[in-house]
């Protein structure tokens, strides 16, 4: 069995790091004070948005048995040398504009407020009674259950009635309550509601259980709590804030708490925030060296934290820790959150300062995205129309009463059925009989109440149910299962499946979702040498040391060119060796790459696993150690790094991580030679901008072809620099780091204001080539979008050359494109460079159209435009006038490119689409950068990648690689939108036409509101007669196969067209519902005109001629049938038989024993065939006829399927209709 441990040489008992240089730090340094002896130490952290740097100084005493690794290091200097400790704090800037310069995930990377006296929370370590004096802060208990035993049942109706048609249904029964509108039984009346009530109720009821049990079992874990002298067990929920806790390894974290001490000598801990954020790799976390040495001695520590207030913020934190007099900076590499579990440390220490639901993950704790879907939106539209057709139905029945109550005002005193007089009594008074005017009104509410049924309750039921048996096939889609990652496809957003057939605009990231996100190095240019091998001579070597008598090697090899190892084995004598020795010191140095050491098969054999969050940084120290530079030890306050055989020891005594603002990092070293050294990595752009270029330009202009031609293909660059640091220049930043680190307001801008007085000035070392290779399917699965008429647009913070050279290897890009490229530095040429873009785009887009008219095959013979603009020309162009120019040009163009854009930038351009059309838009990513993007999206979808699962946790839906995006859009996507269109609109003919039903026999009863079919058939029609084979149909029905949708992409076009459902198609529906009404009705009275069949024989035929129809009706669209889909069918056929018979069968109802002597007679069994018959025929010509003589592009490929001969046809043989631009808004 394979297990990881942090290899971290133990300090200073190490017989194998005794003999390693030491640095001697001079009075020249460092302003001196007396005291021991001692050396710089330092520490790093890491986080995946942005750093968190602060310094601390503070002189102390160092005696030799001092356990921190630092003291290893025998000062050979004088005794006027101190000890100082280096931390770090928050990096970051304020929220930003979509157009901001610099908008990047800061929000994820720093507190939002600077810390003051107003929004401070003062907790006293290990002293509960005094924490909680002022302000009874949280108990560490969570509750994510929504209800209670008292509060489940008002609370679970209130959210249900938010529904509007719910609440119309509520007050219909109500209305039925009252005697004088009474038509249905008062029971009766009620059970539609509640069934859906309930259902719903059932439902919550039991996943809220779940939730409660999962709350027990998490309040009921043990931690260990220091009590007066010694740990006792407790459960998390008696977890108070200001205790001091104990995590023992692989133990979870029971509250947010800073660390105080860890079971290694530098104060260094190993979480894993897999359940935080989903990332996988080990995290650094750090005890501060005051604290650390307090409990090493034992000593009861006393002092004050004072933090922010709770946050969300998982990567921010903001405080200062008060102790000895002392005030300690503290971020978020000093506190370990809950949810987090302790990896590859013994124990650590920690101080409880936000508890239960003030913990930065309850605040989190958000669930999935709440979306409604675009088809429900425009169903609402219908059921308005639908209201003012019922509302118009009860006023013709209300005129109508009015009417035939003022003709036969003479008569109401003694007619039959009606007699207003009542003679019961001695004195005659009129028998409920309110008045001509209460008469009316009581009519047209009687109306609303049998008309109900109108607006369709069970369509809402319905929908939910057949969305969950869809994502439930979508899930189970073998052909979205990745075997990489191992993981199906999620469906987080249940209300939106259908909008994923009606897709228009995709945005896409590029890295880690186009491409895989794991990179390899593949060359360098050192010193304006441009190393590669030819890129055909490489080969993978894999370098070895030994420690301990132990084998190490990395756990992944590395291409090498050949040249360059020789050169380092000749050692760095020579110039160019000097240059290279530099250049792989700082890519195994100038990086937060924790080594760990996975154990083999072979017990003298182990790997070394270099974890980090950055997958760049990861590739780099591989790529340094395959050169013989590899990292083998990291701890707080140095590094070792063996090189070419040489075990050498480096002091970190400084560190600024990397953050979206610079785009570079830095560290600062101490090397065994006694120089202070600055190495600082980045991006071109502001790399250049930091070197200087007096010295070598010759240099810096090779470098930058090199960078030019490894962006051309495809590669991702990072320049890489370097200078020697003096002691007065070493001494004012460590003051400026100082100052910025103990700062309560602007620490962020302070801190990188320090980092900016070292990286400067700098020395090019070189630049390096990393690969970052193509997702599998990513070309053909693009194309196919592309086909299906679905713009796709890439949003990348890579170079343009990189994105262009990857927009090529995925076919976004082809050589036939003309490409309209705009880099602008200010809004005027911005604005210049639009207007010249659109005025070439239209040429072209009309020449192509042009082509298309003189006999071209397809818009792709002419000229396409591909559109490639930069995220600084996108700073003056979002949130201004601008906008709509690039709207417009946009338009114009088959392709859009944006690069080196913000994440914020990018959820700009997704909102510039979705507010200038009627378009769905979808936009997928994988890492936190796109998370504002995927939330500014109609629909989001989530990659499960290298970069963490942000993205995932924001998405409403998740899966392992980008080219499964073309199954669930073209397939799912299509199969959701059809089903779901097709079944709405199913759901208002089947209750439109039982309400006209009951319309004309209104019309035939003198306007009384009775009903001949029974009160509780009316109220079983919506939920046993004809709910099952909507649902089933709406889950399982295809018109298309699988194979056909994927040959053809074209078909996707009918979503984006609307053809399942339109304005056309339900104003159809409504003239075909009258007809068969008419038919149902009429037919029976006709035939049993002048009879004496009672009400209750001919409303049980109606019953059940309407029930056939409704099922024969959807029968005949259904596409493919299974055993399932004829059980639904026909067996609610037969359930209506059945109730029908068992409700006549019942002496006390009315109508007792009236299908038995109805179904006797032939005329009973004629009349349904002549009903069904009379109904079904219209529809049956005229889809005959549209569908011979104006067919789709959905029934040609259904003839295809059928009739035709796949060996002797390829896709091109199928005319498509084409693919219009929509309406703008």
């Amino acid at each position: 069995m394979t297990s990881k441990r942090p290899f971290l040489i133990p300090s200073p008992r190490t017989p194998n790091t005794q003999h390693l240089p030491t640095l001697p730090i001079y009075s020249d340094f460092l302003n001196s004070t007396s005291g021991g002896s001692g050396s710089f130490s330092g520490m790093g952290s890491r986080n995946p948005a942005a750093a968190d740097n602060s310094i601390n100084v503070e002189p102390t005493t160092l005696n030799s048995t001092s356990r921190r690794s630092v003291s290893s290091l025998q000062s050979k200097a004088s005794q006027n040398n101190f000890v100082r400790e280096v931390s770090f704090g928050d990096v970051g800037s304020k929220p930003v504009r979509y157009g901001s310069r610099g908008a990047d995930s800061e929000a994820l990377s720093m507190s939002q407020k600077e810390l003051n006296e107003e929004n401070v929370r003062v907790v006293y370590i290990d002293d509960v009674a005094k924490t909680n004096e002022r302000f009874a802060f949280s108990g560490n208990s969570i509750r994510t259950a929504k209800y209670s035993i008292f509060t489940f049942l008002p609370r679970n109706l209130f959210e249900q009635f938010h529904r509007v048609a719910y609440i119309y249904f509520l007050v219909i029964a109500v209305l039925n309550q009252l005697p004088q509108l009474a038509v249905f039984g008062r029971g009766v009346s009620i059970l539609p509601l509640a069934f859906v009530l309930l259902v719903t109720a059932v439902k919550d009821a039991y996943e809220d259980y779940r939730r409660h049990r999962s709350d027990r079992i998490e309040n009921n874990r043990l931690a260990s709590v220091l009590v007066g002298n010694q740990f006792q067990s407790k459960k998390w929920k008696d977890v108070r804030v200001g205790e001091i806790i104990k995590i023992q390894a692989n133990e979870a974290i029971p509250c947010d708490m800073v660390l105080l001490s860890t079971s290694d000598p530098t104060g260094v801990a190993y979480v894993q925030t897999i359940n935080l954020d989903g990332e996988s790799n080990l995290k650094t976390r750090y005890a501060k060296q005051e604290t650390l040495s307090k409990l090493s001695d034992k000593e009861k520590i006393t002092g004050l934290i004072k933090c922010e207030i709770p946050n969300r913020n998982i990567y921010g934190f903001h405080a200062f820790m008060e102790i000895d007099g002392k005030r300690l900076s503290l971020g978020p590499s000093n506190i370990v959150l809950r949810g987090c579990e302790l990896k590859n440390t013994q124990w650590a220490l920690g101080v409880a300062v936000y508890a239960g639901r003030e913990t930065k993950v309850m605040l989190n704790n958000s669930g999935a995205p709440s979306k409604r879907s675009r088809l429900e939106t425009r169903m609402n539209s219908e059921i308005i129309v639908l209201s003012g057709f019922l509302v118009t139905l009860c006023t013709v029945v209300s005129l109508c009463a009015a009417v035939w109550l003022r003709r036969n005002n003479d008569k109401l005193d003694d007619i039959l059925f009606y007699r207003k007089k009542d003679y019961s009594e001695e004195k005659v008074d009129d028998y409920n009989y309110y008045g001509w005017g209460l008469e009316i009104l009581f009519t047209f509410l009687m109306s609303v109440i049998v008309f109900q049924v109108m607006i369709p309750i069970s369509l809402y039921i319905s929908m939910e149910l057949v969305r969950v048996g869809q994502a439930y096939f979508m899930i189970r889609d073998g052909q979205m299962y990745d075997e990489a990652s191992n993981s199906r496809f999620q469906c987080r957003a249940l209300n939106i499946n259908e909008d994923l057939g009606q897709i228009k605009y995709v945005f896409s990231d590029k890295t880690g979702t186009l491409t895989e996100n794991k990179m390899e190095f593949q060359c360098a240019s050192i010193w304006g040498v441009d190393y590669n091998g030819g890129r055909s001579s490489l080969e993978q070597v894999g370098y070895s040391v030994e420690v301990d008598g132990k084998i190490l090697r990395p756990k992944m090899k590395v291409k090498a060119d050949p040249e360059l190892q020789q050169l380092l084995r000749s050692g760095k004598n020579t110039n160019e060796g000097k240059h290279v020795y530099e250049f792989f010191l700082a890519l195994a140095a100038c990086n937060t790459i924790v080594p760990l050491v996975v154990d083999t098969s072979d017990p003298n054999v182990g790997l070394l696993d270099y974890q980090g969050e950055s997958p760049d940084e990861q590739a780099l120290v591989y790529a340094a150690a395959a050169y013989g530079f590899m990292l083998i030890e990291r701890t707080s306050g140095h590094i070792i790094i063996d090189i070419q055989g040489d075990r050498k020891r480096f002091n970190v005594l400084g560190l600024h991580e990397f953050d979206s603002d610079r785009k570079r990092m830095s560290v600062i070293l101490g090397c065994p030679d006694k120089a202070v050294k600055v190495f600082v990595k980045g991006a071109d752009t502001t790399m250049f901008s930091v070197i200087d270029k007096r010295l070598n330009l010759d240099i810096i202009r090779a470098t930058e072809a090199h960078i030019h031609a490894y962006s051309s293909l495809g590669l991702r660059t990072l320049v890489v620099g370097m200078r020697e640091l003096s002691g007065t220049e070493f001494e004012q930043w460590h003051l400026s780091f100082e100052e910025a680190s103990t700062a309560l307001i602007g620490r962020a801008a302070l801190l990188r204001k320090a980092a900016g007085n070292i990286e400067n000035n700098l020395v090019i070392l070189g630049a390096s080539g990393i690969e970052d290779k193509l997702q599998l399917g990513v070309p053909e699965a693009i194309d196919s979008l592309r086909t299906a008429g679905v713009q796709v647009w890439v949003l990348t913070g890579d170079k343009q050359e990189t994105a262009i050279s990857i927009g090529y290897s995925s076919k976004l890009l082809t050589r036939r494109m003309r490409q309209i490229i705009i880099n602008s530095s200010s809004k005027d040429s911005c604005r210049r460079s639009l207007e010249d873009a659109i005025l070439m785009s239209k040429k072209l887009v009309t020449v192509s159209a042009d082509t298309h008219t003189d006999g071209g095959n397809s818009g792709h013979g002419g000229t396409q435009v591909a559109l490639i603009i930069d995220g600084t020309s996108l700073v003056y162009i979002l949130d201004s006038e601008l906008e709509e120019k690039l709207f417009e040009l946009a338009s114009n163009c088959a392709v859009v490119l944006c690069c080196r854009v913000a994440p914020l930038q990018k959820a700009g351009i997704v909102s510039l689409v979705k507010n200038r059309t009627t378009d769905m838009t979808l936009a997928i990513g994988d890492g936190a950068n796109d998370v504002s993007m995927i939330q500014m999206a109609d629909v989001g979808v989530g990659i499960s990648g290298q970069e963490g699962r942000q993205a995932v946790m924001a998405s409403d839906f998740a899966m392992g690689q980008f080219r499964f995006l073309v199954p669930l859009l073209l397939v799912h996507g299509h199969w959701n939108y059809q089903r779901m269109g097709y079944m709405i609109l199913y759901n208002f003919y089947r209750n439109a036409v039982f309400v006209l039903i009951l319309f004309w026999y209104v019309l035939f009863t003198s306007f009384t509101l009775t009903t001949a079919i029974t009160e509780w058939s009316s109220m079983l029609y919506s939920i046993i007669y004809t709910a099952a084979p909507t649902i089933v149909v709406g889950i399982l029905d295809k018109d298309l196969s699988r194979r056909t949708l994927l040959d053809y992409p074209q078909l996707y076009g009918a979503g984006q067209r609307q053809e399942c459902y339109n304005s056309k198609l339900f104003w159809l529906m409504i003239l075909d519902t009258l007809w068969q009404s008419l038919a149902v009705f009429y037919i029976p009275l006709f035939a049993y005109w002048g009879s004496s069949i009672d009400t209750s024989s001919i409303g049980d035929l109606w019953t059940l001629a309407v029930v056939i129809l409704v099922n024969l009706h959807l029968a005949m669209d259904v596409i493919r049938w299974n055993w399932i889909t004829h059980a639904a069918i026909w067996g609610s056929v037969i359930a209506t038989w059945i109730c029908v018979i068992v409700i006549d069968a019942i002496p006390s109802l009315v109508g007792y024993w009236a299908i038995f002597q109805v179904a006797k007679t032939a005329s009973f069994w004629l009349c349904l065939l002549a009903i069904v018959t009379a109904a079904i025929a219209p529809r049956l010509v005229v889809k005959f006829l549209y569908q011979y003589y104006r067919p789709c592009d959905v029934q040609i490929a259904r003839e295809f399927e059928k009739f035709g001969n796949p060996s002797a046809s390829n896709p091109a043989q199928i005319e498509m209709d084409a693919i219009l631009d929509p309406p703008r808004r």
